[in-house]
């Protein structure tokens, strides 16, 4: 199955149909994630870039493909998905806070429900990662109470507070105002020197050039590209990917 111990996502010939086989969303993906790796992937839009991330964790199912999560093929019958979906760390540009409970209790809910974590140690973690990304004095708030970027923040550290084995963000800044993409994108590249293993749908080009141990260029489901950020970004090989990067850049 899995031989290399250190890559954590195996993906096989993934594919997504719609409507009956005539739209490919994703066309034979293939991708080794290795721990430690932060992978950013860029693209027009409609490329397949989010339908690639959301099958990782099978919030979308597959039509046929292979996804091998710490040795097992979670895309697989039979197989707990939610197990699996507790140690993947989910952030979405939306940031889908509860808004009835404190930010305390939005990022203790989780830890104490499926980790079985005491209310105590739950809080103090939630506390130590508040203070890790400035929101210390935030935690009775409500999202309400928070700005867009604040918010982004939050949902990026009850995440962390799963204690998830891989990070996926699916364009986390695109629905912030220009001034709030900052703060948001400074926690992810502090996550990211901290060695956790992150995948990041973004259109931040200046970020995956900066953080990014690999960009994947994808457009029309496929992966057309990938390389380090300097071989993406200062040599692109595709005439498709210099046509993209000459509209972003």
């Amino acid at each position: 199955m899995n031989v290399d111990p250190r890559v954590l996502i195996q993906v096989k010939n993934l594919k997504k149909h719609y409507r009956e086989g005539t739209i490919h969303a994703l066309d034979g993906v293939s991708m080794d994630i290795s721990r430690g790796e932060v992978i950013v992937i860029v693209g027009p839009s409609g490329s397949g870039k989010s339908t690639f991330l959301r099958s990782l964790n099978l919030l979308e199912l597959p039509t046929s493909g292979e996804i091998i999560f710490d040795g097992v093929d979670i895309n697989a019958p039979h197989v707990n998905i939610n197990k699996h979906r507790q140690k993947m760390g989910m952030v979405f540009q939306h940031f889908n806070l509860f808004p009835n409970m404190t930010v305390l209790r939005n990022m203790t809910l989780g830890p104490c429900k499926l980790l079985h974590r005491s209310r105590k140690e739950a809080e103090e973690k939630a506390r130590e990662l508040l203070k890790r990304v400035g929101l210390a004095d935030r935690a009775d708030a409500y999202p309400s109470q928070l700005s867009g970027g604040q918010k982004q923040r939050i949902a990026i550290v009850r995440a962390l507070c799963m204690e998830p084995e891989v990070m996926l963000f699916d364009e986390p800044t695109s629905a912030l105002d220009p001034e709030m993409v900052g703060e948001v994108l400074d926690v992810m590249k502090e996550l990211a020197r901290a060695g956790s293993t992150m995948v990041v749908v973004t259109h931040e080009m200046g970020f995956a050039r900066e953080v990014g141990s690999r960009v994947v260029f994808m457009d029309s489901g496929k992966i057309i590209e990938e390389g380090t950020p300097e071989e993406i970004f200062d040599h692109p090989q595709s005439d498709r990917l210099k046509s993209f990067l000459a509209k972003v850049l």
